[in-house]
């Protein structure tokens, strides 16, 4: 695993345990020579993620639309930034040029990126492994629902798999280095 895509808040949110986690994780992706692929984005749990990496010496890429960067949001310190016309360039950028997804503790934006590539998973566009970093149980509602929706018949239990879920930055990362697609998941073509 080369690159790992995070998507976060752009907020750091009421609790100091989402900021930890944001800056454990950019860390531990130094550590482990995985390059960080994110929004580009300076604020919140973004710039924290970000920050981490850089200063344990990884590499990050930042993927911005050139409206965020007019509204001065954009990390100047980035080694490799990419400006987009458009959020939906930016997201399929992301998708791109990463290798694994994780979603830390977030809001609209974080829902609909990390929504949008589990049903790209489901679809067959890719078969790259995602977690949620459930930090002090921020995703705890999110995955009762996913549940929920199983149960009614909404989302196939082998693609429920898909969402791998860890409260630890380091145990998160090797579930994503050593995912394999469930045998029995029938990717829809």
């Amino acid at each position: 695993m080369k690159r790992v895509a995070v998507y976060c808040g752009s907020n750091k949110g009421t609790r100091p345990a989402y900021a930890e986690s944001a800056e454990k994780l950019g860390r531990h992706l130094a550590r482990r020579g995985i390059e960080l692929v994110y929004g580009g984005g300076c604020v919140g749990l973004m710039g924290i993620v970000a920050d981490a990496a850089l200063k344990s010496g990884g590499h990050v890429i930042g993927v911005i639309p050139e409206k965020l960067v007019i509204k001065e949001v954009v990390h100047e310190g980035l080694p490799d930034l990419r400006v987009v016309k458009t959020m939906h360039e930016r997201k399929a950028l992301i998708a791109e040029l990463s290798d694994g997804f994780i979603a830390l503790p977030g809001g609209y934006g974080t829902f609909e990126e990390l929504c949008e590539v589990l049903a790209w998973s489901q679809l067959g566009y890719h078969q790259k492994p995602f977690g949620l970093l459930d930090v002090a149980g921020f995703y705890r509602g999110f995955l009762e629902f996913l549940d929920h929706a199983t149960h009614e018949g909404f989302i196939r239990s082998q693609h429920r798999e898909l969402v791998l879920v860890e409260e630890d930055a380091e145990r998160l990362l090797r579930r994503l280095e050593t995912f394999q697609p469930p045998k029995e998941v029938k990717w829809i073509r």
